[in-house]
C-alpha cells in the first residue's frame, strides 16, 4: 500500500487507450467493498465512458476539460434517503457523504495499483451532473473521477 500512496497523484492528460473491461471490475468491487454505515451503502457510482457526456460533465465542471479526455469517468452518489431512514438528519447530512468519499478513495487507490491515473474532481454544478445523467432520484453528486492511462 505503501508503493500505492506514494504513486497517486492527480493527473489531468491521459492517454488515448482504453480501460480493460477487467480493470474497471476490479475498481468497482474495490469501490463497493468500501465501508458505509450500517452497512447500508449510501451511495452509486455511475460509469461514463460517452464522449459526449464527458464534454458535458466537463462543462458542468466549470471547464475543466480533461474530464472528456479520460477514457472514463466515475461519478460518485451520495443517497441520503438511503441513509435517513436509519440515521435521521445525520444520516441524510452527513453518512451518506461519507459513504460515496470513500467508495471514490477506494475506487482511486485501485486505479492506482492497477496502473492507472486519475484526479478527484469536486467542482461542479450539481444539478447540471443529475441533469447530463438523467438522475431523477435525491443522488447528489459528491466526486467525479476521470480514470485513465496517465500522458504526464
Amino acid at each position: 500500500m505503501d508503493n500505492v500512496f506514494k504513486k497517486r497523484h492527480s493527473v489531468r492528460r491521459f492517454q488515448k487507450r482504453e480501460i480493460e473491461a477487467e480493470k474497471l471490475e476490479e475498481i468497482l468491487a474495490a469501490a463497493n467493498s468500501a465501508p458505509s454505515a450500517g452497512n447500508l451503502e449510501a451511495r452509486e457510482i455511475v460509469v461514463v465512458k460517452d464522449v459526449e457526456t464527458k464534454k458535458r460533465l466537463a462543462e458542468a465542471a466549470f471547464g475543466q476539460d480533461f474530464l472528456a479526455s479520460a477514457p472514463l469517468v466515475l461519478v460518485f452518489f451520495s443517497v441520503p434517503s438511503r441513509s435517513a431512514g436509519e440515521y435521521g438528519e445525520r444520516g441524510r447530512e452527513l453518512y451518506c457523504l461519507q459513504d460515496a468519499t470513500i467508495a471514490a478513495s477506494f475506487a482511486w487507490l485501485q486505479a492506482v495499483m492497477l496502473g492507472l491515473s486519475g484526479c478527484w474532481v469536486g467542482a461542479f454544478e450539481e444539478s447540471q451532473v443529475n441533469n447530463i445523467l438523467g438522475i431523477k432520484e435525491d443522488w447528489r453528486p459528491i466526486a467525479l473521477l476521470p480514470l485513465g492511462y496517465s500522458a504526464e
